[in-house]
């Protein structure tokens, strides 16, 4: 009988692209074949469920492939399936839904379908298919499902109360994977032939206040860097971690400094602001004001000049009037941001900003949010015109002729290397397009 065709399709944050390779790793590990969802024998598909355009995403897509390929077996998990499992499990072809804590059991769903269908193709029996805190069968190599870099999830689940947010039901209380389980991971990977990893987690910097030994992020960083790195200008390191997305109040100076003196951290951070009127923030529960933000970001900025800082805003929240958002609008344009991802308020059902009043009208939300998309665009192009001429590690995606940097710029390469290559590059140009040469 040949071998199980799949399909992975991944909706959302990088946790839930961590979980996909690790999805990606079971099947490989059990003998199954790749394939595009139109073709596959079975889809498993990843939601995500932070907005309600999430959601849509997630039932467009299920649907689509329903109608492509009548034949698939649609295994549907993620944060959308673990919020509405009815709701998920009634679209067409939906077979198993996975809420997230069963993720690690995927492909035991996988195998009861197989059983059940004699169409379905043949799956080994694999020794270990991961345990839903790293470690799989098998380790995919750079290239798989377009990957150059390898994501890592180090911790899941959060506590935090903000009021908009749904995720904590979703992913539930955080847990943490013991940084001797991460070392061997990183070791794993290495091994594979990933040359940047990618640490994620829902809340991050809450990474190992809830293990039995507790410890913290920079714990996490410190042997990480012992295990790989080099002072900053020493030789080159075999492997880049780079942060994903930080809370403000979590981007502690510790970790700021392990950045800066380390050749090992990306110089890249993502630090959520939301909004920067006292106001707003309150309501939003988040633990942190504009000050503090303020303060962390110029720190960052005067530490690691050519360091990235992007940023994520929610524009249209309940209660927003003219005055914040004119207090945000004065904030981001004396910032020190380089990006931002500009986010229309979504109700999220349960939340307690889904009982707030006083929302804004849409055509006002829509206004303000090409206002924040403008000035960041207007930040990002600032920021790129500093980088003209500067020299740059890079790390070549795709067919070898486009690199990224370590503070997340996509430049345009000659042609002459493969992917997953370190390069130097020099940054030539920088609009219309990111573009550089290659230097010894």
């Amino acid at each position: 009988m040949p071998p199980v065709k799949y399909a992975v399709v991944t909706f959302g944050c990088r946790v839930n692209q961590s979980d996909s390779l690790g999805f990606e790793e079971q099947f490989l590990a059990a003998g199954a074949e790749p394939a595009p969802a139109e073709a596959a024998d079975v889809v498993v598909v990843n939601t995500c469920s932070v907005t309600a355009t999430a959601d849509q995403g997630g039932r467009q897509t299920i649907r689509r492939i329903a109608r492509l390929n009548p034949a698939a077996r649609i295994v549907v998990t993620g944060c959308y399936a673990t919020r509405e499992p009815a709701e998920v499990a009634a679209l067409p072809n939906v077979a198993r839904v996975v809420c997230n804590d069963n993720k690690p059991q995927v492909l035991s769903f996988v195998r009861a379908l197989a059983s059940e269908d004699a169409r379905f193709g043949a799956l080994t029996t694999a020794e270990r298919f991961g345990d839903g805190d790293g470690g799989c069968g098998a380790t995919v190599e750079p290239g798989v499902a377009g990957r150059t870099a390898f994501t890592l999830r180090v911790q899941t689940g959060c506590a935090e109360p903000c009021t908009y947010c749904i995720i904590p039901e979703t992913r539930g209380a955080p847990r943490s994977v013991p940084i001797e389980q991460v070392l061997a991971e990183v070791s794993r990977i290495v091994a594979a032939g990933f040359r940047e990893v990618a640490l994620t987690g829902v809340h991050l910097g809450s990474y190992g206040r809830d293990l039995q030994s507790p410890a913290t992020l920079p714990d996490l960083l410190t042997a990480l860097r012992h295990a790989y790195g080099n002072a900053r200008g020493g030789e080159s390191p075999r492997v880049l971690f780079r942060l994903s997305s930080l809370e403000p109040m979590d981007c502690s100076d510790r970790v700021v400094e392990l950045v800066r003196d380390s050749n090992c951290f990306a110089p890249h951070f993502h630090l959520p602001l939301q909004h920067a009127s006292p106001r707003m923030l309150a309501a939003m529960r988040r633990p942190y004001d504009v000050a503090y933000y303020g303060r962390l970001v110029e720190r960052i900025r005067r530490d690691i000049p050519e360091a990235s800082i992007g940023s994520d805003l929610i524009v249209g929240f309940p209660g927003e009037s003219d005055d914040d958002f004119e207090q945000l609008v004065r904030y981001l344009e004396a910032s020190p941001l380089t990006h931002l991802h500009v986010f229309p308020y979504s109700d999220r059902p349960g939340t307690a900003a889904s009982r707030m009043a006083d929302r804004p009208a849409g055509i006002v939300v829509k206004e303000r949010g090409r206002q924040l998309r403008e000035i960041g665009a207007r930040l990002t192009r600032r920021f790129l015109e500093s980088q003209r001429g500067t020299v740059h590690r890079a790390l070549t995606l795709e067919d070898g002729t486009l690199a990224v940097t370590g503070n997340y710029l996509k430049v345009r390469i000659p042609p002459g290397h493969h992917r997953n290559e370190w390069v130097r590059v020099q940054l030539t140009e920088t609009s219309p397009t990111v573009c550089g040469t290659v230097i010894d």
